[in-house]
């Protein structure tokens, strides 16, 4: 495993204390839980199975359409009860820290099986930032990662904890605004500031809107890998009266994503395994996010230059620049389809 990606870094004091971080130990961003000892088949099917007894809820399950079809990837798009009730009194804008995320695939010359997670409580560390509960929270998140740590545990294989790139401290998490000198492709927006208006209206019209919007999505009309255009709704969560999120996924964020991390990348590459930026699959589906704040609704998408550097950063600055168009296509299309009534 280390040969695939990094050295492992220890992660007990995550384990046993989740709000306490040495000033510069870093935490990954995702985390690879478990090393499969059998097929991708056999592994998903284990997992699907698994939800029956777990006290996660499964919202989607969505297959990965990976470049040439090198490698099989699925993600999942999961909720803990929980961990909502735990983030009930907090801002509506914090939901997507909610949305927890795991996905299987396949890794290596021989195509071995793995399972990884976005890290919740990397994730927790941005989105509850200001928050006056934030150790609580950052607390629920490593309950939230144990649960899921606890859904996989009877695969058969071995657990890992793994962390993965990017990593960063807690302190620049909790600050985030990007990375590096990319921080002005970002323009230097937290995640609040990156949470961008597609559309607006009365509070009264909530659950309209979230139809209105669904509608578009489900609709839409979607291209295959070269073209950005169209968007299909993998999972729609009403987290609590005033916030809803959608996931959307389509071909051509998919093999973005997919491509370029994996460019740049030399472990674990060879020509039996052309694409090992599969392990970020679970970054996806990308977020819409439908809100009532005071007496208004808002539809709002993430700026995809901040969404792409935090899950994505590990691609390198150069692969940033050479493809500076992609996180505005991204986001264009979005608005563009939710738009199109």
């Amino acid at each position: 495993m280390a040969r695939i990606w990094m050295a492992v870094i220890t992660i007990a004091a995550l384990l046993s204390a989740p709000s306490s971080f040495a000033a510069d130990e870093k935490i990954g961003i995702f985390e690879v839980i478990h090393a499969s000892s059998v097929s991708f088949e056999e592994t998903t099917a284990a997992v699907d199975a698994a939800f029956a007894s777990s006290g996660l809820v499964l919202h989607a399950a969505h297959d990965v359409r990976v470049p040439e079809n090198k490698h099989q990837a699925r993600f999942y798009v999961l909720t803990s009860p929980a961990y909502a009730d735990a983030a009930k009194d907090e801002s509506p804008r914090t939901i997507s820290a909610q949305i927890l995320r795991l996905a299987v695939f396949t890794h290596g010359d021989e195509q071995k099986t793995y399972i990884n997670m976005v890290n919740p409580v990397a994730y927790a560390m941005v989105f509850y930032s200001q928050s006056d509960n934030y150790d609580a929270m950052v607390a629920a998140a490593g309950n939230a990662a144990d649960e899921i740590r606890a859904l996989v545990a009877a695969v058969p294989g071995e657990a890992e904890s793994l962390p993965q790139s990017p990593m960063r401290t807690e302190k620049h998490y909790r600050k985030y605004k990007g990375d590096g000198p990319a921080k002005m492709m970002a323009k230097w927006r937290n995640y609040e500031k990156s949470q961008l208006l597609i559309e607006e209206d009365t509070a009264e019209n909530f659950e309209a809107v979230v139809e209105r919007v669904a509608t578009a999505i489900t609709d839409s009309e979607v291209s295959g890998p070269d073209a950005s255009t169209g968007w299909e709704l993998v999972a729609q969560i009403q987290l609590r009266d005033d916030a809803v999120y959608l996931g959307i996924t389509n071909p051509f964020i998919e093999d973005r994503m997919v491509r370029i991390n994996s460019r740049h990348r030399k472990s674990g590459k060879s020509d039996l395994s052309p694409y090992p930026g599969v392990d970020h699959v679970t970054a996806l589906p990308t977020d819409v996010l439908i809100l009532k704040v005071d007496d208004q609704t808002l539809v709002l998408h993430y700026g995809q230059m901040w969404r792409m550097q935090l899950f994505f950063w590990d691609s390198g600055y150069r692969a940033f620049t050479a493809n500076m168009g992609v996180p505005g296509d991204i986001a264009k299309s979005i608005e563009r389809t939710i738009k199109a009534e």
